[in-house]
């Protein structure tokens, strides 16, 4: 299923299940009821999570790109909430930075409250997947000695269109991203070094995951840089698109 959030057209937030024709009808995400027809006039993020945690250098090809050895276990940051913007959304360049990089990621969205969870049972703590756009400030990244300034400039996490809940193996999905309609990324997650069940087990074993936390699992090959006017796509197989424009 593909859930997403959005606003109708009276401005109230609303739930829906995407449908094959590419309307909604309205669906109660605590209950899991479907009700009718709905029109969202404009997507949002997916779901508000209480915090978006990242891991950096998870592809194989990246590693390679960067001529750097594969980590030994995750590399962890986090992402503030206020970076989050839906479909649609604008990415906004600041002026503390000159070089804005894109990073096309695929997102895990946590299903319920969950804390020391194993590898082997992660896949029932999940509740679905969607894209997600790392966008980095990569002079900022590589000036500081932590990544906390370059990640968390306001609209530096696009995430969406929608959640989709039924991903028979995540790991074994293309992955990629498109400037102004350029293929620029192009990977699959079969090149995760630490897959998403490693990851929220991980995780998981240090901080308590929420119900709609996100996971950022890290981006391949091929980063590179934002200008204004750009349109920036992340695309994964069996997920969905997610567009930005860049201002």
């Amino acid at each position: 299923m593909k859930i997403c959030r959005g606003l109708n057209q009276t401005g109230s937030i609303v739930w829906g299940l995407r449908q094959a024709d590419g309307g909604c009808v309205e669906y109660d995400i605590n209950a899991g009821r479907i009700g009718g027809p709905v029109v969202i006039e404009k997507l949002l993020p997916p779901v508000v999570p209480s915090k978006i945690v990242c891991v950096g250098l998870n592809y194989r090809d990246h590693a390679a790109e960067l001529d750097m050895s594969l980590p030994e276990e995750p590399v962890l940051f986090l992402k503030p909430v206020s970076t989050l913007i839906g479909n649609g959304d604008a990415i906004v360049l600041p002026p503390q930075s000159q070089r804005v990089d894109y990073e096309a990621e695929l997102a895990v969205v946590i299903g319920h409250r969950c804390r020391n969870v194993s590898a082997a049972d992660a896949a029932d703590h999940i509740f679905g997947y969607t894209c997600l756009n790392d966008v980095t400030a990569r002079d900022l990244q590589q000036r500081d000695s932590q990544w906390t300034r370059a990640k968390s400039f306001d609209t530096f996490c696009p995430l969406g269109p929608w959640i989709e809940t039924a991903v028979e193996d995540p790991h074994c999905l293309a992955i990629r991203a498109f400037v102004n309609g350029e293929l620029r990324q192009q990977s699959s997650t079969a090149n995760l070094i630490f897959n998403c069940f490693e990851l929220v087990s991980f995780i998981s074993g240090i901080m308590t995951l929420e119900t709609g936390d996100v996971i950022a699992t890290g981006t391949p090959a091929g980063i590179g840089a934002l200008k204004t006017g750009d349109q920036v796509a992340v695309e994964i197989e069996g997920i969905g698109r997610l567009e930005n424009e860049v201002k």
